[in-house]
């Protein structure tokens, strides 16, 4: 599909080239693909049409989130004592650390972003990209970082919600509201079409992975150690910070920043913005998500063209940090076989189908118009 840029790519292994489950929701790109000279499937599938989307999920008799479940208490204390004590400590403790305390947060939180953003997103559940070993295990010890789900999880999870946004089988369906979107369907067991088409998503891709296998089997112990331990630990040991401030910052702060930036994707990249790529679907162009999520918040041009690299329709790097270290991988031979559309493709889908929002692209004026 459209261009694939090659950096000297290595022999094969298994693992690259099982099935990418690279799936589309947009039915815009599935009209336009075959127009474009010079554009194939190249192996990515193409959803014939929309899974049937419920417009008012809510009904009195089953919940307040239209479906009758479970509500996982645990998770729910957890989430709340964490966020109330976070709040609180947003307010005081950036006063009371260090310099290198600040920059060792800053530092340890964007380490975490790339692991999510170039690693269990772009890398493992898009193959947009593939890696060398060597970046495949700074992402596994980044995506640590960020204390979230297994790989496995996180990734299966993620390629049902694109095969079926906005419906009963997504995870985070934004059409239940923002919160539940952003954080109430962890607080809940998943809809039963959720664990349905979970189960038949094929993940022998990322199981044969050996990195991804290491992961799994040591999931709890990495997530300790580079999630808690070792970023609490490093600002006592080497420049004298306090235990307290040390907890509260990485935890309190840190930690809680990270996995809210990450579920805005999820809620606010779902409800406000702009459409410019495809009017007819959910997702939308935001630009304050981009910002804290490191690129990810041009989330209408991710859904159309889901195993581009960038995740947007960038020239250069505004907003996008992700992109600049998978480009960075790319000159020295961990990164390769990055993919994109091509320019044509992006041009008629977002002609065609968007909502005349784009910077290039926007609708034209009416001929009586333009001498106004």
């Amino acid at each position: 599909m459209g261009r694939v840029l090659n950096y000297g790519a290595p022999r094969k292994l298994n693992w690259e080239i099982m099935p990418p489950n690279i799936v589309n929701d947009s039915t815009a790109l599935g009209v336009e693909f075959q127009r474009v000279a010079g554009c194939k499937q190249d192996n990515i599938v193409i959803a014939k049409k929309n899974p049937a989307i419920n417009k008012n999920p809510k009904k009195s008799s089953e919940g307040p989130f239209g479906f009758e479940t479970t509500l996982i208490w645990p998770n729910i204390v957890s989430i709340a004592v964490l966020h109330l004590i976070g709040m609180y400590m947003a307010y005081t403790i950036p006063f009371q650390c260090r310099k290198l305390t600040l920059f060792w947060g800053l530092l340890i939180g964007m380490s975490s972003g790339f692991g999510v953003t170039g690693g269990v997103h772009r890398l493992w559940s898009h193959r947009s990209y593939k890696a060398k070993w060597p970046l495949r295990v700074i992402l596994i010890i980044c995506y640590s970082i960020a204390g979230q789900n297994t790989i496995y999880d996180w990734v299966r999870d993620h390629r049902v919600h694109h095969k079926y946004t906005e419906t009963d089988a997504d995870p985070h369906n934004s059409n239940r509201g923002f919160f539940f979107a952003h954080v109430g369907w962890l607080m809940m067991r998943k809809h039963p079409e959720v664990i349905r088409r979970g189960r038949q998503v094929d993940m022998t891709d990322v199981l044969s992975d050996p990195i991804v296998q290491f992961h799994q089997r040591y999931f709890w112990q990495m997530k300790l150690l580079f999630c808690f331990v070792i970023p609490i630990v490093v600002p006592v040991y080497f420049w004298n910070e306090t235990w307290y401030i040390s907890i509260m910052s990485q935890i309190f702060i840190r930690y809680i920043a990270g996995l809210n930036f990450t579920w805005l994707v999820n809620s606010a990249a779902h409800m406000w913005g702009t459409k410019p790529y495809d009017s007819g679907i959910s997702p939308v162009e935001n630009l304050s998500v981009a910002i804290v999520a490191m690129g990810e918040g041009w989330h209408n041009y991710h859904h159309v063209f889901p195993w581009d690299y960038k995740a947007a329709e960038l020239g250069n790097y505004t907003f996008n940090v992700t992109t600049f270290l998978i480009d960075m991988f790319a000159k020295i031979g961990w990164a390769y076989d990055l993919k994109q559309p091509s320019a044509a493709l992006v041009r008629k889908v977002a002609e065609k189908h968007g909502d005349g929002s784009h910077h290039a692209w926007r609708e034209a004026p009416e001929p009586e118009e333009q001498w106004k």
